[in-house]
């Protein structure tokens, strides 16, 4: 994976699947530039029937054909996450319209999380814990240190705080948060 991965515009998406739970939240913030032009962008978002969630972090209208490309294979192959994904990642690397799209997935499943991206990458993390765009980085290292270090809170509560501390500390993301979840337990 090249240093490109993490900084993709400007967002923070993270994920967490835990305590028979999985959540994907995103902060609103939408930039053009160095230009705030939105604040409550919805960045996540429930997929086949509610039951997968997905999360973008790049060029909106980018986002949006993936979204709907996902949800396509998702139809396609009887919801199994991992499938799509892979037949996603393939057309997204070969077709050329798809190719020029400039965004990162973040997949969440009763069964797995998943990170999606153009150049073929499908990664599904060690621990449960995703995070995508230019906060990815730092809400990944605090859903990581909550996760360890304070196993009273749930992950709707660790996706929060997270999102939280990655709006304190990147430019490009902002304190105006969705959070979605779904069972992870049937």
């Amino acid at each position: 994976m090249d240093s490109s991965f993490w900084p993709v515009h400007g967002t923070t998406v993270v994920g967490v699947r835990m305590g028979g739970k999985v959540v994907l939240g995103s902060d609103g913030q939408a930039t053009v530039g160095a230009t705030v032009m939105k604040h409550r962008a919805q960045k996540v978002r429930r997929l086949f029937n509610g039951r997968i969630l997905a999360g973008f972090a790049g060029a909106t209208a980018d986002a949006f054909t993936l979204f709907e490309r996902f949800e396509e294979k998702l139809m396609q192959f009887s919801g199994n996450v991992t499938r799509a994904a892979v037949e996603l990642a393939k057309d997204w690397r070969t077709d050329r319209y798809l190719r020029r799209l400039e965004a990162l997935l973040a997949v969440g499943a009763p069964d797995r999380l998943l990170v999606i991206s153009g150049s073929g990458d499908i990664i599904e993390p060690d621990d449960n814990i995703v995070a995508i765009g230019s906060g990815g980085p730092y809400a990944l290292a605090a859903a990581r240190a909550l996760v360890h270090h304070a196993p009273q809170l749930d992950a709707t509560e660790v996706v929060t705080y997270a999102l939280e501390t990655a709006a304190d500390i990147c430019i490009y993301t902002n304190s105006n948060t969705t959070v979605l979840e779904i069972d992870a337990t049937g």
